[in-house]
């Protein structure tokens, strides 16, 4: 199910079942006249619902897809949109991100190497990506070592990853458990309030949109 978020801007809600348990992640879909932009991709089997999606867009032909980091999560449906569609679509990642989406690596969480898929473009902290109205890259590490954030430019709209999670709309640290360096993640929030926040999509836990930058700066001071 797409969820509007801010013009140009919708989340999808992907339903899973892991270890019994109910889960859903929320890969992010913005787009203009030129360009449909995918970030994450959920679990490996969700090809069908994210063409469902991009389907109901004014332009709903994906051009670009950008992980932010190498959970499998976050990757596991890449492969099969890469070969589901028949024309190019352009990766783009981290550095430290591309050998695990590569398979040169096994990812660390989990130990499995992915199926092969190329990525086109290397991102890095500070870049601006000159589409959709352009988006930052914001290198936060510490949920895991390759961990990017972005920020749409043109809806003033933070894309989380997992640098955060939401509960009931309110804006949570990541989750201890499956966060590799937490002193880390902590610091890494602090690089959020040089932006002009007006919204915040968490993959886990959706939208927050009242005082972002108050409780990123509260989050970050560990309160």
């Amino acid at each position: 199910m797409a969820v509007k978020v801010n013009e140009g801007i919708q989340l999808i809600e992907l339903h899973d079942v892991i270890n019994d348990v109910e889960m859903v992640f929320r890969p992010t879909i913005i787009w203009d006249d030129k360009d449909v932009v995918l970030i994450d991709t959920g679990y490996p089997g969700h090809l069908e619902d994210i063409k469902t999606s991009l389907e109901k867009l004014p332009n709903g032909k994906l051009t670009k897809i950008i992980i932010t980091h190498h959970d499998y999560d976050h990757l596991g449906s890449l492969y099969e949109i890469i070969q589901g569609f028949d024309h190019k679509i352009e990766v783009y990642a981290h550095e430290l991100t591309k050998p695990y989406i590569q398979g040169e690596k096994p990812l660390i969480k989990t130990g499995i190497n992915v199926p092969k898929t190329l990525v086109d473009v290397t991102v890095e902290d500070g870049q601006v990506l000159p589409f959709c109205g352009g988006i930052t890259v914001i290198f936060t590490p510490g949920h895991t070592p390759d961990h990017i954030g972005l920020y749409h430019q043109d809806t003033k709209t933070l894309i989380t990853g997992d640098a955060m999670t939401a509960d009931q709309g309110q804006l949570q640290i990541p989750n201890p458990k499956f966060t590799l360096d937490m002193d880390q993640a902590l610091v890494s929030l602090n690089k959020f309030l040089d932006f002009d926040i007006e919204t915040a999509i968490c993959y886990h836990g959706g939208v927050c949109r009242d005082g972002i930058k108050e409780r990123i700066s509260t989050l970050a001071a560990g309160k």
